[in-house]
């Protein structure tokens, strides 16, 4: 099964965290998992994918524009319909407002006919309600918590879809 990490990234931090989330889901047995900028998209990967989570760096409080636009638009080459999604983010700041990022995207998602998963407190520690959020001066700290939402997302999507999904 096919599983995609998308993010826009202008530092680097953000594609960091989305490389681990794809680390992540390949621990799960069957899945081959890609992480790719929005800006250079595999459309033929991420049409076959069955879960695609999107990553965005937080500036005032949101996504970044690059993000807001791609899901307003060009994000429907991805076919979304059907598939599970979830999100997560980088920020400079304590409380910047990582999971208001996270919760535009997941609603974008499940406009666009997604179905959305984080594993909230259902799976023990770590917590991850709605999705990761990595701070941009301890990128390493949060490797573990990232590398566990990837399994996470990928078992589930294993769950739903099948390994042949």
């Amino acid at each position: 099964m096919k599983a995609m990490v998308l993010y826009y990234s202008k530092t680097g931090h953000t594609q960091k965290m989305a490389e681990i989330i794809a680390q992540g889901m390949e621990r799960v047995q069957g899945v081959q998992a890609k992480a790719c900028s929005i800006d250079d998209l595999d459309e033929a990967w991420a049409a076959e994918s069955k879960c695609i989570v999107l990553g965005s760096p937080i500036y005032f409080a949101s996504v970044c524009a690059d993000v807001k636009s791609w899901l307003e638009g060009p994000c429907k080459k991805c076919q979304l319909a059907g598939k599970l999604g979830g999100a997560f983010a980088t920020m400079d700041y304590l409380h910047g407002g990582g999971d208001l990022g996270i919760r535009l995207i997941l609603d974008h998602m499940m406009v666009h006919g997604m179905m959305t998963y984080s594993g909230g407190g259902s799976c023990g520690a770590p917590v991850i309600h709605l999705g990761p959020v990595a701070l941009s001066k301890d990128l390493d700290g949060s490797k573990e918590t990232f590398l566990t939402y990837g399994e996470r997302m990928a078992a589930k999507a294993v769950e739903l879809f099948g390994i042949e999904g």
